[in-house]
């Protein structure tokens, strides 16, 4: 399968969830790398495009593209599995719960959870410290302009 990331150009040539772990996310408490994709390209530009307005938007965005192998170890999170403010922001603690528990239980190497963007869709989070990680490759990482309609 293949999952996306847009990332900034110096980001765009490694997978770590370094950046992830310097601030802590949803799925994430500070100090927990988890590395964040989309199943879709859409689905990653909308989970960058929430953060920024069109002025504070970096130019040097690169859409990753990352080759996960079918049979990779892979747990799945429903809406039902998720407390009821799981999407609401700021993100809850107990969604970094979650993410925290899943690197710490290190059982699966992706965790397939539903987006809080777009209703729907889903987000693949990779856990960078299991021993599957290392079938997990980038594919190619392309210059993605964001196109300014979307800020208007």
């Amino acid at each position: 399968m293949e999952a996306y990331r847009l990332a900034r150009e110096k980001f765009a040539a490694t997978l770590s969830g370094k950046g992830a772990a310097l601030k802590g996310a949803r799925w994430n408490s500070i100090g927990v790398e988890l590395i964040y994709t989309a199943c879709n390209r859409s689905l990653a530009m909308a989970e960058v495009a929430v953060h920024f307005t069109l002025a504070t938007l970096p130019g040097d965005y690169r859409m990753i593209t990352i080759f996960i192998p079918d049979d990779i170890s892979l747990k799945k999170l429903n809406i039902s599995d998720l407390p009821t403010d799981w999407n609401t922001f700021p993100p809850p603690s107990a969604t970094q719960a979650i993410g925290d528990q899943f690197i710490a239980d290190n059982k699966y190497c992706v965790l397939q959870i539903p987006s809080a963007v777009t209703q729907g869709d889903y987000n693949l989070l990779i856990n960078p410290n299991h021993p599957d990680f290392g079938s997990i490759k980038i594919i190619s990482a392309n210059k993605f302009p964001f196109d300014k309609r979307i800020f208007k």
